[in-house]
């Protein structure tokens, strides 16, 4: 897939793009399949919520570790999901900086609160804001079942200085509160992006994005395949994060078959 001048325009306007029904129902069914069974595998890539239920599922586009996936390790080479983060990053040497899938069970699925994602991966050593994220959503979305939202226009603003967030089960660098109601009261209105499954999003790492809690009776099954270019990696400290969720695979991914989820069945 190639993204048209119209479409790198309003990304670099906005900070999004939504591309509806993006992938079938067929290769959603196959990485449906994959969420429910890595669901029980018991190990630090996998993080629950105090309830037991899963939260995210780290590390799936690997051909190793207990959360390899072979259909996630095809979609994140698929010219439909790469090819416009290399476009929009200018830059067609690119790599994964992590996998995470966030699950959002039915009711007991939590809050992401407002953040930037650079808030984080500054500190992990990338000097510049040269990433993004694709989003797949496994499952239909709507806004009670927890949709994302975005800020348009919030990654002009640049890095904010996030807070160390501990409210949840998985802890962050988040946005202090009165600078975030500060930026709500003064830019154009969230989107929330529902759909059904199959429907994308790819954003910029400065976009200012949420999701809130599940209260629908359904389970909301997202991928987040976080993308950098090889030229940024990071400068590692003496004690980085660990390397699934700052990978230290930084070869270049490359493009393969678009019908690979299928094909990795």
């Amino acid at each position: 897939m190639e993204l048209n001048d119209r479409q790198i325009e309003q990304f670099d306007r906005d900070g999004f793009l939504v591309f509806p029904d993006l992938f079938d129902r067929n290769e959603v069914a196959i990485l449906r399949r994959e969420v429910a069974r890595l669901s029980g595998v018991d190990s630090e890539e996998v993080v629950r919520e105090h309830t037991g239920g899963v939260r995210t599922i780290f590390r799936v586009h690997e051909d190793d570790g207990p959360t390899r996936s072979k259909p996630f390790h095809a979609l994140v080479r698929t010219p439909r999901l790469l090819r416009p983060v290399q476009q929009v990053l200018k830059d067609d040497e690119v790599y994964v900086y992590h996998t995470k899938i966030n699950t959002k069970p039915a009711i007991e699925g939590t809050v992401w609160q407002w953040h930037q994602d650079y808030g984080s991966w500054m500190r992990d050593g990338c000097r510049r804001p040269d990433m993004a994220t694709f989003n797949l959503m496994m499952t239909d979305t709507t806004e009670m079942g927890g949709a994302l939202y975005l800020i348009p226009g919030s990654h002009k603003i640049g890095r904010i200085e996030p807070v160390y967030d501990e409210s949840t089960s998985y802890k962050f660098w988040a946005m202090p509160k009165q600078r975030m109601i500060e930026i709500l009261k003064n830019s154009p209105e969230p989107v929330a992006v529902t759909g059904r499954a199959g429907t994308c999003v790819l954003f910029h790492c400065n976009v200012l994005h949420a999701s809130g809690h599940n209260l629908s009776a359904d389970d909301r099954w997202h991928i987040y395949v976080s993308c950098n270019t090889v030229a940024n990696r990071p400068a590692l400290s003496d004690n980085p994060r660990p390397d699934w969720v700052v990978s230290r695979n930084w070869n270049p991914l490359p493009l393969e078959a678009d019908d690979g989820v299928l094909k990795a069945a």
